[in-house]
């Protein structure tokens, strides 16, 4: 099973890829889709499905977890986010693989055993788990292999 996980963004989505073979987890991938600033929002869009299309058909996911947005302040940035957000889902659906959403809340309890812990507690925590050699960067697709970590371990139904 190859689990794919996405957060969302305009600038940069974070994705990771995982392998589970029965209990055995393999990291295949993990990193940023980015768009450039000053770029039409159009043109981002486009970007951001492009790239994921090739992540997609280079990898082939059996199930994506995908962040659910959740916002207090900035409802502008919010609603791009929103639509780069639905550029995924459409480019998951159109291929059928199954989406499980999550929220940010849900794993930092789960990685770092407390659900307001900080990015860094966060990186700290994955770093030792996973055992790797450094904290992987940038925060987005550490926050994707977080995730992709978390529910593989979890989630064995899928």
């Amino acid at each position: 099973m190859i689990i794919l996980w996405l957060d969302p963004g305009t600038a940069i989505t974070g994705f990771a890829l995982l392998e589970k073979e029965w209990k055995k987890i393999r990291i295949l991938e993990y990193g940023v889709i980015t768009t450039l600033p000053g770029t039409a929002f159009s043109d981002r869009l486009v970007q951001i499905a492009t790239d994921l299309s090739q992540i997609l058909d280079t990898y082939n996911p059996t199930v994506c977890w995908i962040e659910r947005l959740f916002f207090l302040r900035n409802v502008t940035n919010g609603i791009d986010v929103a639509q780069a957000r639905w550029v995924l889902v459409y480019n998951l659906a159109i291929r059928g693989i199954p989406m499980i959403e999550f929220t940010p809340l849900q794993v930092k309890q789960g990685i770092a055993g407390n659900g307001f812990a900080k990015k860094p507690q966060v990186q700290k925590a994955l770093k030792m788990v996973l055992g790797l050699s450094e904290i992987p960067k940038p925060d987005d697709a550490a926050d994707a292999l977080a995730i992709a970590y978390l529910t593989s371990l979890k989630y064995n139904s899928i």
